[in-house]
């Protein structure tokens, strides 16, 4: 009889702890907090980097500005590869490369006010230096980003972008030391529009439940489709990224 009483007193304890442990609440960590709302994710960010390519590995950048993103879908996939798809911008109203200084001349086949004949067929203005420091404006109007969501505080990303620059002057400087009318004459000018196709991962940590502090590496090219004379460009660039978003 003893035994019997101990064996539903036992069966009873273990139910009661089951209930229990079924009816405790389910912790939420911060990225599952995210992973099926649609957010808004808005926030400031710094970037800098430099250039890779040989000849542009002395360009170096630097900007700041804001970043806004809608989250458009609920979490999708399981796995480490589940995630949401977000939507974004981003502005930099501050934008400035520093670049090499080197000296150039305006050169023409014929004879101009201010030119001197430097050789048959070429008069070419005094030297004067180009390049430097530059400064404007870029505004990256398509992210497409890709959130995974399998972490607790961290949610890492992968995204392509495209963008567009502003620039006070023709970027980036064009010409030649050695003076000639494919390199110095009256149609070598760059533009002050560039395009800015992009590619780019990173990460959110949450430092509280609807705020993060944000990473990320860009591959940036930097092109004006020909809009100007001439389009040397940025072919690649690297540039890192740091900020803090709210979560809204």
């Amino acid at each position: 009889m003893r035994n019997r009483w101990l064996g539903v007193l036992l069966s009873g304890v273990m139910m009661a702890g089951a209930a229990a442990k079924a009816q405790a609440p389910t912790t939420v960590t911060p990225v599952g907090a995210q992973a099926n709302r649609n957010a808004w994710v808005v926030g400031g960010l710094f970037q800098g980097g430099i250039g890779l390519t040989e000849d542009r590995n002395s360009f170096q950048f630097y900007m700041a500005g804001a970043h806004i993103g809608k989250v458009l879908t609920s979490e999708i996939g399981t796995g480490r590869l589940k995630g949401n798809f977000e939507y974004g911008i981003e502005l930099f109203p501050y934008w400035q490369s520093n670049t090499p200084t080197f000296q150039r001349a305006n050169c023409y086949a014929a004879q101009q006010p201010g030119t001197t004949l430097i050789s048959p067929g070429l008069y070419c203005s005094p030297l004067f230096n180009v390049g430097g420091t530059y400064h404007g404006a870029s505004v990256t109007p398509i992210i497409l980003r890709w959130n995974f969501t399998h972490g607790r505080r961290l949610m890492p990303w992968v995204q392509g972008a495209g963008g567009l620059l502003y620039t006070t002057h023709k970027y980036p400087a064009f010409g030649s030391p050695i003076l000639n009318l494919n390199n110095d004459g009256p149609n070598t000018e760059t533009s002050v529009f560039n395009f800015t196709p992009q590619f780019g991962v990173g990460a959110h940590y949450f430092v509280k439940p609807n705020r993060s502090v944000d990473f990320s590496a860009n591959a940036v090219h930097i092109s004006s489709a020909s809009l100007g004379d001439k389009n040397p460009g940025v072919n690649a660039s690297v540039q890192f990224s740091v900020g803090y978003s709210w979560w809204k």
